[in-house]
C-alpha cells in the first residue's frame, strides 16, 4: 500500500477502476503505468460498456504526480519517462473506447485536474476545488494541458496557470465545463454516478463508441504532442530554478 494500488471491478457492464496513495492520491510512475494498461485492457474487455474513475478516502481525489520521485529525477531520460507517465494515461483515456465517468469527491491538483479533464463526464463534491501549481516549482502543466484547454478553454487554462498558488472552486470547474454537477455530500454524488451508469449502459453499446470518437474528434495527434511535452518538463525539472524551488519545498 506504501506504493499505491489500483483496483478494478467490474458489475452490471460497469467497471470501477481505484486508486490510492497514502501522499495525498498521489502518482508514481509505476502506478501511473498500471492505470494506463487497465484503460487499455478494459477498452477491449466485451464486459465492459462503461468505467467509472475514483480514488480512495474521502480527502484529495488526486494530489498529482508523486512529489518524492519529482526530486530525484537527475537527467533528461529520466524526466521524460517521469513526465510521460501522465501523458500515457490521458492517452489511453481518449483511445480507450469506453466511456470514463470521473468521480472527484476532494481536491484535484495538477496531473489529477488532467485525469478529471480527459473523463468523458466528471461529476464532484463541492470540496472538489482544483489548481495547476506546477510554475510554482519551475515548470509548468505541460503535458495536461490539450486535455484541460480542450475541456475549460484557454481562458480558463491561463488563469488556473498563471495564478498557481490559488484554489479554484468546483463550482468555478464547473462553471467552465470540467464538471457537469457539483452535490454537496459524497453520498449524493454517489448515487448519482449510479444513477447515470446504469442508463448508458442501457444504451446502444456502439451508439456509445462512436460518440466517444466524436468527443475526441482531432486529437490524433495528441501521441506526439504529450511526447513532447514531457520532453519540455523532463528539460525544465533539471533547471537550477527548479532545484532550488524542491529544496526550499523539503524546507
Amino acid at each position: 500500500m506504501n506504493n499505491g494500488s489500483i483496483y478494478t471491478h467490474i458489475q452490471n457492464n460497469i467497471a470501477t477502476i481505484e486508486f490510492f496513495h497514502p501522499a495525498s492520491n498521489s502518482f508514481p510512475s509505476e502506478l501511473l503505468q498500471r492505470l494506463t494498461k487497465t484503460f487499455e485492457e478494459l477498452s477491449i474487455n466485451s464486459e465492459v460498456k462503461v468505467i467509472v474513475l475514483k480514488s480512495e478516502k474521502e480527502d484529495a481525489f488526486c494530489a498529482g504526480a508523486s512529489f518524492d520521485e519529482l526530486m530525484s529525477i537527475t537527467n533528461f531520460e529520466d524526466g521524460k519517462q517521469f513526465f510521460l507517465g501522465f501523458a500515457n494515461v490521458i492517452n489511453a483515456m481518449r483511445k480507450c473506447t469506453k466511456l470514463i465517468i470521473g468521480r472527484v469527491q476532494g481536491k484535484v491538483v495538477g496531473g489529477g485536474v488532467g485525469l478529471a479533464a480527459a473523463c468523458d463526464y466528471c461529476l464532484a463534491t463541492e470540496q472538489a476545488s482544483i489548481k495547476l501549481s506546477e510554475l510554482t516549482i519551475g515548470i509548468g502543466p505541460f503535458v495536461i494541458e490539450p486535455a484541460v484547454e480542450r475541456k475549460l478553454g484557454l481562458a480558463a487554462l491561463s488563469e488556473l496557470t498563471l495564478d498557481a498558488t490559488k484554489w479554484k472552486t468546483a463550482y468555478w470547474a464547473k462553471e467552465k465545463g470540467l464538471f457537469s454537477t457539483v452535490f454537496q455530500t459524497i453520498e449524493e454524488l454517489d448515487k448519482e454516478v449510479e444513477n447515470l451508469t446504469l442508463k448508458l449502459v442501457n444504451y446502444n453499446p456502439d451508439a456509445l463508441v462512436e460518440m466517444k470518437k466524436v468527443f475526441w474528434k482531432n486529437t490524433g495527434n495528441w501521441d506526439k504532442i504529450l511526447e513532447e511535452r514531457a520532453e519540455i518538463s523532463g528539460k525544465l525539472v533539471l533547471s537550477d530554478f527548479t532545484k532550488k524551488a524542491l529544496k526550499k519545498f523539503i524546507k
